[in-house]
């Protein structure tokens, strides 16, 4: 990349550094809370406006979702991320505020703060004009934090996600790394039925709590196999590479302590490493309840997310350009690894989309009580996101 392309659009992203945090104040203070999913329309009505404001004509919604494309022709690349939030430990959370460097508030790390830098990042591409052969795709979703069905799997569904796609990123809060794969996920919640009864009289009820452990005890001989397997993708720290079987996140037995339990609820949430099937996992997991329920213990199901894994080479066109671009903005080296949670990369990898996730925020601090994102990492991103978006479409 020339020097003249390049110093013009770093230099245009670092005069709108004090737009990207005002609109992230105003977006911060809209509580897009998911569950139950708060205010999706109001943060939708603010976007399209902003958008607007911006000069990007191409802009429409798909349900809750905002799609904008700026440029011409048909290779797009797509930049792609939520506006939905976790529920916040107190409303304080939603008057942001400017401590020192950081901008605090809710969603500011996960990801408030990178939808602005996604927008300005191509307001900065049309004030610089480079050529570009083909567009650039912003895509605004709610529903990430719940497997996204009124976000990205509402649009896989309406055949709107990915067209024409050459690539993909979103600005998850990576805290510096790129995220190149992603764990999968088959979440259950089981229910153990028994009969009530007094404590007194617990012969003639039916402990719903002592069935479960014996199901519990199924489960625990299939997680020790499961956790002795470890993913070749770069995770830290080690440990981090086993796949996951965790029981009881969730449980609730009984209705008071003299009274026989007629039913206790526990949940298992399965997180599959990339090299894994998910429906073999699946299969195999419901095996195990399977046989509980043929030694004669009465199960329900529910199955609460069900997600694939997914994993993108480090050596392809898109993550070239990224990494890149992000030495030369950040003076370090790009490091890969795997996200230990779910990505929206899965819907676009799916689909054989090269899909990266590289953010400004810190996985550290987000969905807790002090969440922050650096201001100035809101500046790099955003040079970083316009420079690649140049290379790949130039």
């Amino acid at each position: 990349m020339t020097a003249e392309i390049m110093h013009p659009l770093v230099d245009a992203v670092e005069r709108y550094r004090d737009a990207m945090v005002d609109f992230t104040r105003r977006l911060i203070a809209i509580p897009t809370e998911n569950p139950p999913g708060n205010h999706y329309a109001e943060a939708a009505a603010l976007i399209r406006a902003e958008l607007d404001h911006l000069g990007f004509a191409d802009t429409h919604a798909a349900g809750d979702c905002v799609l904008s494309f700026i440029g011409e022709g048909a290779r797009t690349l797509y930049f792609s991320g939520h506006y939905d939030v976790v529920p916040a430990q107190d409303r304080g959370q939603f008057e942001p505020e400017i401590r020192g460097a950081n901008l605090f508030g809710r969603g500011s790390s996960d990801m408030k703060a990178a939808l602005a830098a996604m927008m300005y990042a191509v307001k900065a591409l049309r004030d610089t004009s480079p050529a570009l052969t083909g567009r650039l795709g912003l895509i605004f979703v709610p529903d990430e934090e719940t497997a996204g069905p009124r976000g990205s799997r509402y649009l896989a569904d309406a055949g709107l996600l990915g067209r024409n796609a050459i690539g993909m990123l979103t600005p998850e809060p990576t805290g510096g790394v790129v995220w190149n794969a992603n764990r999968g996920a088959i979440t259950l919640q089981v229910t153990v039925k028994g009969k009530s009864a007094h404590v007194g009289r617990q012969s003639e009820g039916v402990n719903a709590f002592e069935r479960m452990l014996a199901v519990a005890d199924r489960l625990l001989a299939l997680k020790r196999e499961v956790e002795s397997r470890a993913t070749s993708f770069r995770i830290s720290p080690d440990g981090v590479r086993r796949s996951v079987l965790m029981l009881g996140g969730c449980c609730q037995s009984g209705s008071n302590f003299n009274v026989v339990p007629e039913s206790c609820c526990f949940t298992i949430d399965r997180r599959i490493n990339p090299e894994e099937s998910l429906e073999e996992e699946k299969r195999r997991l419901f095996a195990v309840l399977d046989e509980a329920r043929a030694g004669g213990i009465e199960i329900d199901i529910e199955i609460l997310q069900e997600a694939e894994s997914s994993g993108v080479p480090e050596d392809g066109p898109l993550a070239a350009a990224l990494a890149r671009n992000i030495q030369r903005i950040t003076g370090r080296a790009a490091a890969f690894e795997m996200c230990p949670g779910l990505l929206e990369t899965r819907f676009y990898a799916a689909r054989g989309i090269p899909a990266f996730a590289y953010g400004p925020g810190l996985l550290t601090v987000s969905h807790g009580p002090n969440e922050f994102v650096p201001i100035d990492r809101i500046v790099q991103c955003a040079a970083i996101y316009a420079l690649t978006a140049v290379e790949l479409l130039s």
